[in-house]
Protein backbone atom coordinates (compact mmCIF):
# COMPACT_ATOMS: atom_id res chain seq x y z
CA UNK A 1 0.00 0.00 0.00
CA UNK A 2 1.26 3.32 -1.04
CA UNK A 3 -0.09 5.76 1.68
CA UNK A 4 0.74 9.82 1.02
CA UNK A 5 -0.63 12.35 3.27
CA UNK A 6 0.14 16.29 2.26
CA UNK A 7 -0.84 19.05 5.06
CA UNK A 8 -0.22 21.05 2.19
CA UNK A 9 -3.43 20.23 0.22
CA UNK A 10 -5.24 18.39 3.31
CA UNK A 11 -4.85 15.49 1.07
CA UNK A 12 -4.26 11.57 1.50
CA UNK A 13 -3.23 9.48 -1.44
CA UNK A 14 -3.66 5.52 -1.07
CA UNK A 15 -2.85 3.48 -3.99
CA UNK A 16 -3.10 -0.36 -3.43
CA UNK A 17 -3.04 -3.33 -6.44
CA UNK A 18 -5.02 -6.71 -5.96
CA UNK A 19 -4.41 -9.65 -7.85
CA UNK A 20 -8.15 -9.50 -8.30
CA UNK A 21 -10.02 -8.48 -11.53
CA UNK A 22 -11.49 -5.24 -11.46
CA UNK A 23 -15.48 -6.55 -11.57
CA UNK A 24 -14.32 -8.27 -8.45
CA UNK A 25 -12.85 -5.66 -6.29
CA UNK A 26 -15.83 -2.73 -7.57
CA UNK A 27 -18.09 -5.36 -6.35
CA UNK A 28 -15.79 -5.59 -2.86
CA UNK A 29 -16.34 -1.45 -2.89
CA UNK A 30 -19.87 -1.07 -4.03
CA UNK A 31 -21.71 -4.39 -2.88
CA UNK A 32 -23.29 -4.14 1.01
CA UNK A 33 -22.86 -7.72 1.66
CA UNK A 34 -19.55 -7.11 0.51
CA UNK A 35 -18.29 -4.11 2.09
CA UNK A 36 -19.34 -4.89 5.55
CA UNK A 37 -16.64 -7.95 5.50
CA UNK A 38 -13.80 -6.09 5.00
CA UNK A 39 -14.29 -2.24 6.01
CA UNK A 40 -13.64 -2.67 9.61
CA UNK A 41 -9.96 -3.03 10.44
CA UNK A 42 -10.17 -6.42 13.05
CA UNK A 43 -11.27 -6.58 15.34
CA UNK A 44 -14.10 -4.03 14.57
CA UNK A 45 -17.11 -5.07 12.54
CA UNK A 46 -18.91 -2.79 10.00
CA UNK A 47 -22.61 -2.67 9.73
CA UNK A 48 -24.26 -0.89 6.80
CA UNK A 49 -27.91 0.07 7.64
CA UNK A 50 -28.71 2.19 4.43
CA UNK A 51 -27.11 1.33 1.20
CA UNK A 52 -28.24 3.30 -2.32
CA UNK A 53 -25.15 3.18 -4.68
CA UNK A 54 -26.19 5.76 -6.92
CA UNK A 55 -25.79 9.31 -7.29
CA UNK A 56 -27.58 11.21 -4.67
CA UNK A 57 -27.38 7.76 -2.60
CA UNK A 58 -25.87 6.96 0.67
CA UNK A 59 -24.14 4.52 2.42
CA UNK A 60 -25.20 4.91 6.32
CA UNK A 61 -23.04 2.66 8.49
CA UNK A 62 -21.35 2.02 12.16
CA UNK A 63 -17.84 0.68 12.89
CA UNK A 64 -18.88 -1.60 15.77
CA UNK A 65 -16.05 -2.67 18.55
CA UNK A 66 -15.90 -5.58 20.38
CA UNK A 67 -17.78 -4.19 23.19
CA UNK A 68 -20.69 -3.43 20.87
CA UNK A 69 -19.87 0.45 20.66
CA UNK A 70 -20.63 2.68 17.52
CA UNK A 71 -19.15 4.93 15.36
CA UNK A 72 -21.66 6.08 12.52
CA UNK A 73 -20.34 7.65 9.41
CA UNK A 74 -21.80 9.10 6.64
CA UNK A 75 -20.78 8.24 2.17
CA UNK A 76 -23.38 10.35 0.37
CA UNK A 77 -22.54 9.48 -3.57
CA UNK A 78 -21.80 12.48 -5.94
CA UNK A 79 -20.54 10.48 -8.74
CA UNK A 80 -20.67 7.12 -10.23
CA UNK A 81 -18.61 5.90 -13.51
CA UNK A 82 -19.26 2.12 -13.70
CA UNK A 83 -16.39 0.42 -13.38
CA UNK A 84 -13.85 2.89 -13.41
CA UNK A 85 -14.26 6.07 -10.42
CA UNK A 86 -16.98 6.92 -7.94
CA UNK A 87 -16.62 9.75 -5.44
CA UNK A 88 -18.26 10.61 -1.81
CA UNK A 89 -18.74 12.56 0.71
CA UNK A 90 -18.47 11.34 3.88
CA UNK A 91 -18.49 12.48 7.50
CA UNK A 92 -19.65 10.98 10.65
CA UNK A 93 -22.45 11.17 12.20
CA UNK A 94 -24.59 9.98 15.00
CA UNK A 95 -27.17 7.06 15.03
CA UNK A 96 -29.61 9.38 13.55
CA UNK A 97 -27.92 10.13 10.63
CA UNK A 98 -26.85 13.93 12.02
CA UNK A 99 -23.52 14.76 10.43
CA UNK A 100 -20.50 15.91 12.56
CA UNK A 101 -19.03 18.76 10.14
CA UNK A 102 -16.75 19.48 8.45
CA UNK A 103 -16.05 16.09 6.50
CA UNK A 104 -14.39 14.91 3.47
CA UNK A 105 -14.46 14.34 -0.34
CA UNK A 106 -13.36 10.76 -1.71
CA UNK A 107 -12.28 10.16 -4.83
CA UNK A 108 -11.80 6.28 -5.75
CA UNK A 109 -10.47 5.11 -9.52
CA UNK A 110 -10.25 1.72 -10.70
CA UNK A 111 -7.78 0.29 -13.25
CA UNK A 112 -7.10 -3.07 -14.18
CA UNK A 113 -4.06 -4.83 -16.21
CA UNK A 114 -2.73 -7.91 -16.21
CA UNK A 115 -5.27 -9.84 -14.17
CA UNK A 116 -4.25 -7.35 -11.29
CA UNK A 117 -6.58 -4.23 -10.60
CA UNK A 118 -5.34 -0.80 -8.72
CA UNK A 119 -6.96 1.04 -6.67
CA UNK A 120 -6.39 4.95 -5.85
CA UNK A 121 -7.92 6.83 -3.55
CA UNK A 122 -7.42 11.16 -3.16
CA UNK A 123 -9.04 11.59 0.28
CA UNK A 124 -9.67 15.48 0.36
CA UNK A 125 -10.76 17.38 3.86
CA UNK A 126 -11.95 20.41 4.64
CA UNK A 127 -10.09 21.28 7.33
CA UNK A 128 -6.49 20.89 8.44
CA UNK A 129 -7.78 20.24 11.73
CA UNK A 130 -9.60 17.09 10.87
CA UNK A 131 -6.96 15.11 8.55
CA UNK A 132 -4.34 15.96 11.32
CA UNK A 133 -7.02 13.81 14.09
CA UNK A 134 -7.58 11.08 11.49
CA UNK A 135 -3.83 10.64 11.05
CA UNK A 136 -3.51 10.75 14.95
CA UNK A 137 -6.26 8.13 15.86
CA UNK A 138 -4.45 5.81 13.54
CA UNK A 139 -6.17 6.37 9.97
CA UNK A 140 -3.16 5.03 8.25
CA UNK A 141 -2.42 1.91 10.45
CA UNK A 142 -6.41 1.04 10.56
CA UNK A 143 -6.04 1.39 6.13
CA UNK A 144 -3.76 -1.05 6.25
CA UNK A 145 -5.63 -3.83 8.23
CA UNK A 146 -8.48 -2.68 6.63
CA UNK A 147 -7.12 -3.74 3.27
CA UNK A 148 -5.77 -6.68 4.41
CA UNK A 149 -9.57 -7.64 4.70
CA UNK A 150 -9.83 -6.80 1.54
CA UNK A 151 -7.09 -8.67 -0.16
CA UNK A 152 -8.19 -11.78 2.23
CA UNK A 153 -12.09 -11.64 1.54
CA UNK A 154 -10.67 -11.16 -2.31
CA UNK A 155 -8.82 -15.02 -2.58
CA UNK A 156 -11.65 -16.13 -0.57
CA UNK A 157 -14.07 -15.00 -3.89
CA UNK A 158 -11.52 -16.39 -6.36
CA UNK A 159 -11.21 -19.59 -4.70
Amino acid sequence: MEFVLSKETKTVDITKEFDAPRDMVWDAYTKRELLDQWWAPKPFASRTKVMDFEVGGRRFYAMVSPDGGERWAVQRYTSITPKTNFKFFNAFADENENLQLPGSDWDLSFSEADGKTTVHVSIYNESLERLERMIEFGFKEGTAAQLENLEELLTNLSA
